[in-house]
């Protein structure tokens, strides 16, 4: 049924069956392979692990233009080097070029985490269209030359299933007896081979009998129009059954996502044990008194995941070339925290200086802000964790800071990024990777999760305005606090219990939040989709500053893409004591 072999005559009366069979094609579901289906899976997932923000309602803003401007720097640059790109600079007018190059994200360039699942077709840039064309119709050449006579095979079965159904109830005739053992025999084959040259003479020769049969049986049962019926009713059920097993697949994906493996519990155990085991003066992380310094880099990440932070924190400092100069802030709430700080003690991270924040520690939070968060009307913990929020009050979080780059956890950083804290930020507040190639996979406009059928959105933004990414951003702390952007972020909250606007998690709240207050940075500061998009090219991994596991396939998780685990597991030493016990390894 695939493959064309259903277009040959093999017989007289067997025209109408072989046209038909090629119109209504049954798919092979064990050779079909499918695309994840993560998109949002992808968009919904920015700093906590999976979570999701509220629904959300934009504010009419009259003041309110789409975000400008952009930055294109040299990786290992020198600090005080600042290269600066004048690609939206013309005349005073935009110019969307970009200069970047391969694909990134995703379908919804997972920058938040988990959202929905929607099927997205994986897209080429337009500079290599014709290769990829050229290479898909070699590689569909190939694979016709290589599997012909399997599909053949495959064909004749569908066809003789179809001449058995004609026959009465209990029929017992010597041509039915025939198709069953023809169909056997086939079935056998098909099981043990997937291309021709595995076939042996033995199969061919039953190809032969099976096609012997068939014409036997078209002109037993000769009514063109009741094998089309017949077919077109497998086709159906076939597709029906393809439809149920994906959608089965994606519940599966999605419950192994949200669950934490068994090894990671155990080892958050371990280091909780050892901690409370300390004395507290034996508790104090080393070089506290550089957390204030502004003439340091300072990093934040918010995260619950011990060994994610780790990655985080090793890649970053491995990839730098003045580490004594990085500091961390490691933000998780009160459960994790002896966790995390008793694996930091036992492995402290160098030259470099980290601290680990309680968030049940920022009494201001829930005194000073209305929470809007908790009104989630779910269980889910994408949905309603409040890690996931942070990234709004990072201005409060670090009152004695001019500027901090914020990363995901499961982000891996790859090469020095000093040069992120000398970009030419033209007075906006945060930084970032844009994602508004029509020709990637990563392509996101603003009206993707945000509801410009309301009056209230359409007349304050710009529906096709440029969008951009969370995982890796430069924010201006200075700048943040003069425009008083947390307050905003609070007015698009409660607005969110009146009239839902936005969708997706908190990737779309900080669009209309930072909307004009964002600068763009080239794409090889930060490739996304590799939690969820397989096709992520090597070239475009390999001279990224920060790849980002985006996507519900973390890199910690057996769901996890195979072949981008690499990049994540060579930072983690598992020959550490906690690691074994736990019998955490890859």
């Amino acid at each position: 049924m695939g493959g064309g072999s259903s277009s040959r005559i093999y017989g007289a009366g067997l025209s109408c069956y072989s046209f038909t069979a090629n119109l209504f094609s049954v798919p092979d579901c064990s050779l079909q392979k499918w695309r994840d289906v993560e998109a949002l899976n992808s968009i919904g997932q920015e700093a906590g692990e999976g979570l999701k923000e509220p629904k959300s309602i934009v504010l009419e803003d009259k003041n309110f233009h789409p975000r400008e401007g952009n930055n294109s720097l040299d990786f290992g640059s020198k600090p005080n080097e600042v290269n600066n790109d004048t690609r939206f600079e013309n005349d005073g007018k935009k110019e969307h070029s970009f200069n970047a190059t391969g694909r990134q994200d995703n379908n919804v360039h997972g920058q938040s985490r988990g959202v929905r699942d929607v099927e997205i077709e994986t897209k080429h840039p337009l500079s290599n269209r014709s290769t990829v064309k050229h290479d898909n119709s070699v590689r569909t050449a190939k694979s016709r030359s290589i599997d012909y006579k399997v599909k053949e095979i495959i064909d004749q079965l569908i066809r003789a299933k179809a001449y058995l159904s004609f026959a009465p109830p209990g029929s017992n005739s010597h041509l039915m007896k025939e198709l069953r053992l023809r169909i056997k025999d086939l079935e056998h084959v098909v099981e043990e081979v997937t291309r021709d040259s595995e076939l042996t003479k033995s199969a061919l020769q039953k190809m032969k009998s099976m096609e012997s049969s068939l014409v036997k049986a078209g002109n037993a049962y000769p009514d063109c129009s009741a094998m089309s019926s017949k077919l077109r009713a497998m086709a159906e059920t076939a597709e029906e059954q393809v439809r149920m097993q994906k959608k089965q697949a994606t519940y599966l994906l999605n419950l192994a996502a949200s669950t934490t493996p068994k090894g990671f519990h155990c080892l958050s155990m371990q280091l909780t044990s050892e901690y409370f085991a300390l004395q507290p003066s034996e508790r104090l992380l080393p070089e506290q008194n550089k957390l204030h310094d502004t003439t340091l880099y300072h990093y934040a990440v918010f995260s619950d995941n011990v060994l994610a932070c780790a990655v985080v924190v090793n890649s970053t400092i491995s990839s730098a070339m003045e580490p004594e100069k990085i500091v961390f802030h490691l933000v998780t709430n009160s459960l994790n925290l002896p966790a995390m700080s008793m694996w930091f003690s036992l492995n402290p991270p160098g030259k470099a200086t980290i601290e680990v924040l309680s968030m049940e520690d920022f009494k201001w939070l829930s005194t000073e802000y209305d929470l809007g968060w908790t009104m989630q009307n779910t269980s889910d913990p994408r949905f309603t964790s409040e890690l996931n929020y942070l990234r709004f009050y990072l201005p409060n979080i670090f009152p004695s800071l001019d500027k901090v780059i914020l990363l995901d956890h499961d982000v891996v950083v790859q090469k020095d990024l000093s040069g992120l804290w000398h970009v030419d930020m033209k007075g906006k507040v945060n930084v970032a990777v844009e994602t508004c190639k029509e020709s990637e996979v990563s392509f996101l406009r603003m009206d993707t999760f945000i509801n410009f059928s309301d009056p209230l959105i359409a007349d304050k933004f710009d529906n096709k305005a440029c969008m951009w990414a969370f995982g890796m951003n430069v924010f201006d702390l200075r700048r943040w606090r003069e425009e008083n952007l947390t307050a905003l972020y609070h007015k698009y909250l409660r607005l969110s219990t009146e009239r839902p606007i936005l969708k997706g998690g908190s990737l779309p709240l900080g669009w209309v939040t930072f909307y004009n207050q964002t600068t763009a940075v080239e794409r090889q500061w930060h490739v996304l989709g590799l939690g969820h998009d397989s096709t992520v090219p090597q070239d475009d991994i390999e001279k990224a500053a920060v790849i980002h596991y985006n996507g519900v396939r973390k890199p910690w998780l057996d769901v996890g893409f195979g072949e981008y685990k690499e990049f994540w597991i060579k930072h983690i030493d598992f020959n550490n004591q906690y690691l074994e016990q736990c019998n955490i390894h890859w």
